[in-house]
């Protein structure tokens, strides 16, 4: 139980920023391109006062100062105003880094090249996402036949600068109709337009406040969505806890669509979402109030006003539809199968009680697929790829031979389909597009991306390190051919270790100039990831989040005694849940990097839960209102609660954007005011908030170089690297 104790707001000042000198550090060696000592002089900052309020919580007894609590207000001036102080004293710092611009032109080089997506049959066409290089959103391209590539949907129009993105898309049953989504500024909200695919005209009116959804066509009449009651209060950041299915039928107005599940009010799902068989007869149902966990129903389309029949009841486990055939359902469920397992239910009694095996679970983690009337089972062997295809009988066919280490995806396709199309990658290696042929079981290379970035100059390898439990967690450390490992290189550590999460080997553009800049990247699979299953997963939940935190130290603590790097040139980095890790192990061990880069974090445990569908992370986190014991142990580790006076923190630039309403972005401007009222020493403590952008997705690929030549030179910055790589 807690108790609000008042709120007040003094007035905000507007310092000026006083530029002093500190001493600069020497460059590494005598080939790079040298900056000079004048131009490596840090500025002293002197941060606008951020005002207290008066606000004190209760929770089982203890009370809790909230001096914060008004920006979490994102409608108010006063936000408004803060907002504008910090990014002016922000951008002031960064503007002194003498080498950002050679670093934003460093990632424009490595981007610019052209992107193309496994392509997919819908009606007469095929159709693929392409983005030449520098587009802020990439363009949907159809073909039909072997005939010239013709533009479909080209995002960049939503928008002059890139803030309004394509979403999701989806077709009616022949192709004839696409219903595509929109986000405007990276919002989880979204608008639905509906639109002829021959005529490219626009046959109903936008649908809006759609949030959390696919969109799942039945037949070419009409198509099912997901979305929440639009809140009273902010849209950003007010809490979302009642799920909705609607039925949308061409022709007719949003007004009147029908409510298909999750309306009623004695039992709320916050996340609810419908799926269509292939076939058209069944529409699949999975309800959910976390983020692990489902309830699942069916009803047969076929019949009319077939009743709901219930697939699984219990919320301890999940269960998604993969596909089906006649009265076949080929589900996916970690039901009693850490691991996960496919198997099969007959339609008219699909109940648990019933289900048969069809792959059972093994020692690795699956992700299956389907194509063409067949599985593809991906399997999770320490984070890297393996591949099976199977019928639906459940044979084992054969192996899907992959080029090389590291992850496969997409293998998917409509049951008619001969081929499908699947991605391969890894830290050094572009997505690439293989087309496999489904029958023979062969690929041929599909699509080879050309890019300024030779990934046979670079060494990824995966080592395994021991964690202050003795558990055993893998890593990925991966770094150019050349480099020494003397402990003195500039070092990004990445992790997140959430929700059942894996975090395989991906390619990144970001990450590639990172490694030309002379960096080290290094990933680990910490613990409440999904890399070895719901077990590894539970590890770093509730009471045992702490796993998570020290699977992340003891990953520092390997880079340092190995000399890949050292406290004063180590990064910790990570996003969203991931930004809740970088907060706790910075305020838990602030000496153990030299910079700290947490971003759209969850940095409030204590309140997160009253923002947005927040409520739904709490099968990972748990709640300060659980029970005193959870209470305590967030308020422990929650960074915004861990700053202390008199300590000096790492450098830190903390990034948010003023439309995330996913992890609002309150959480990152409590912590860094926080911080800026405690931080001893030197190292600066900023926060740069984007503008017309959200919690990532969707971001234009200008606001992307803009944003990591920031990260990169603040973080190369304050290790005092004076030079960058010629």
């Amino acid at each position: 139980m807690k108790i609000n104790k008042g709120m007040s707001i003094p007035s905000l000042t507007i310092p000026l920023i006083m530029l002093t000198a500190l001493a600069a550090c020497q460059p590494k060696n005598d080939e790079q391109d040298v900056t000079t000592e004048e131009s490596m002089k840090k500025p002293t900052i002197n941060y606008p006062i951020t005002a207290k309020g008066e606000v004190v919580d209760t929770y089982f007894g203890t009370e809790v100062a909230d001096p914060y609590r008004w920006l979490e207000d994102d409608r108010s001036a006063e936000t408004g105003t803060w907002v504008m102080e910090q990014n002016s004293i922000t951008q002031g710092f960064l503007e002194n880094i003498p080498y950002r611009d050679k670093i934003a032109k460093k990632l424009e080089n490595v981007i610019n090249y052209e992107r193309v997506s496994a392509p997919f049959k819908e009606g007469e066409y095929t159709y693929f996402y392409k983005n030449d290089g520098l587009q802020n959103q990439s363009v949907v391209y159809r073909q039909k036949d072997d005939s010239e590539p013709q533009i479909f949907i080209d995002p960049n129009k939503f928008s002059d600068d890139g803030t309004v993105s394509l979403a999701n898309m989806s077709f009616s049953e022949d192709g004839s109709i696409v219903a595509y989504m929109t986000s405007t500024g990276g919002s989880d909200w979204r608008e639905v337009y509906v639109m002829d695919t021959k005529s490219f005209e626009f046959i109903d009116a936008t649908l809006t406040n759609i949030k959390f959804s696919g969109l799942s066509w039945y037949k070419n009449e009409g198509f099912y969505y997901s979305s929440y009651d639009k809140p009273e209060g902010s849209e950003l950041s007010e809490k979302t806890d009642q799920h909705k299915v609607y039925y949308h039928k061409i022709g007719t107005a949003q007004a009147d669509d029908q409510h298909i599940f999750g309306h009623s009010d004695a039992e709320k799902h916050r996340y609810v979402w419908a799926q269509v068989s292939e076939d058209n007869r069944y529409l699949f149902i999975s309800a959910a109030n976390s983020t692990s966990g489902n309830r699942a129903y069916l009803k047969d389309l076929s019949v009319a006003d077939a009743p709901w029949v219930t697939v699984k009841e219990d919320i301890a486990s999940d269960v998604s539809l993969l596909t089906s055939e006649g009265d076949n359902l080929y589900l996916f469920t970690n039901q009693d199968a850490p691991n996960s397992k496919i198997i099969v239910a007959d339609a008219s009694n699909p109940d648990v009680s019933a289900w048969k095996d069809l792959i059972p679970e093994t020692d690795n983690v699956l992700s299956p697929s389907s194509a063409g009337g067949f599985v593809f089972a991906e399997y999770m062997i320490d984070a890297v790829s393996k591949v099976y295809q199977y019928s639906l009988t459940g044979e084992k066919l054969r192996e899907i031979v992959l080029p090389g280490i590291g992850a496969a995806g997409s293998f998917n396709g409509k049951t008619r389909e001969s081929t499908t199309y699947y991605t391969f990658a890894n830290y050094v290696t572009p997505s690439t597009i293989y087309k496999l042929d489904i029958a023979s079981g062969e690929s041929r290379l599909f699509n080879k991306p050309t890019i300024a970035f030779n990934g046979d100059d670079y060494i990824s390898e995966q080592v395994f390190y021991t964690s202050k439990d003795g558990t055993k967690v893998p890593i990925i450390i991966t770094y150019h051919k050349a480099t020494v490992l003397d402990g003195k290189n500039p070092t990004i550590l990445y992790g997140y270790g959430g929700f059942n999460i894996s975090l395989t080997p991906r390619f990144s553009s970001v990450t590639a100039a990172w490694l030309q800049l002379g960096g080290v990247y290094a990933v680990p699979n910490i613990r409440g990831g999904g890399e070895y299953g719901k077990a590894w997963h539970k590890a770093g939940t509730q009471l045992q989040k702490q796993n998570v935190f020290d699977d992340f130290i003891a990953a520092a603590e390997y880079l340092i005694e190995n000399k890949y790097t050292s406290s004063e040139y180590l990064a910790l980095q990570g996003g969203s849940n991931g930004g809740l890790l970088v907060g706790a192990v910075m305020t838990q061990r602030p000496t153990l990097a030299k910079v700290a880069l947490p971003a759209v974090g969850v940095l409030d445990m204590l309140r997160y839960h009253t923002f947005t569908a927040g409520a739904g992370w709490a099968y990972d986190y748990g709640t300060s209102e659980q029970s005193e014991e959870m209470f305590n142990y967030l308020k422990n580790y929650s960074p915004v609660h861990a700053v202390k006076p008199g300590v000096e923190y790492p450098a830190t630039l903390i990034t948010t954007a003023d439309h995330d309403d996913r992890v609002v972005p309150a959480h990152s401007f409590k912590f860094a005011a926080t911080l800026q009222a405690m931080q001893t020493g030197v190292n600066p403590t900023l926060i740069r908030i984007e503008t017309d952008a959200g919690h990532g997705a969707g971001t234009p690929i200008s606001k992307t170089i803009e944003q990591y030549a920031d990260i990169y030179g603040f973080t190369l910055y304050n290790m005092g690297i004076t030079a960058l790589p010629q």
